[in-house]
């Protein structure tokens, strides 16, 4: 299969309601990345007890091929992606990329938010990538060893 540019991939976020959970429950990584990522259930659980989270499906021409989640109720003007992943099977096709400039789009839509934060495994090299040439810029790692990077918005 053929790979577009990321520039050229479009995908749509959509609330993981009713359904479409299910779908996103079955989601997977690949075997190495497992413990890099919380499960999508565990995810869904806990936005189940966290009015603030945001779960988003990721759907490419019509695909289930990812999930995230966020919370943008900071009152400090900071956004907190918390989830990421694209299915394994979907990986290395720029849907990654096209995604995460998806959330930044929605999360900007938000007037209040002058930040946004992202964690991740240290060993997790994709991410840290995706998310440097997003603009992240990397600030240490937190309690739980993950580390932490940030994204300052202009305005």
């Amino acid at each position: 299969m053929k790979t577009l540019p990321p520039e050229t991939i479009k995908v749509e976020l959509l609330p993981v309601t009713g359904e479409l959970r299910s779908q996103v429950e079955a989601l997977e990584l690949a075997s190495d990345q497992t413990n890099l990522v919380a499960s999508n259930t565990d995810s869904l659980l806990e936005a189940d007890e966290d009015a603030n989270a945001r779960p988003r499906a990721v759907f490419a021409a019509g695909t289930l091929v990812g999930f995230l989640m966020y919370d943008a109720t900071s009152e400090a003007g900071i956004a907190q992606l918390y989830r990421f992943m694209i299915d394994r099977s979907f990986q290395g096709r720029g849907y990654g990329k096209a995604a995460l400039q998806a959330v930044l789009a929605e999360i900007r839509m938000l007037d209040r938010v002058r930040q946004i934060s992202i964690c991740y495994e240290p060993e997790n090299l994709a991410a840290q990538q995706l998310y440097a040439k997003a603009g992240f810029v990397e600030d240490g790692l937190d309690e739980d060893g993950e580390m932490i990077a940030h994204l300052t918005l202009e305005g």
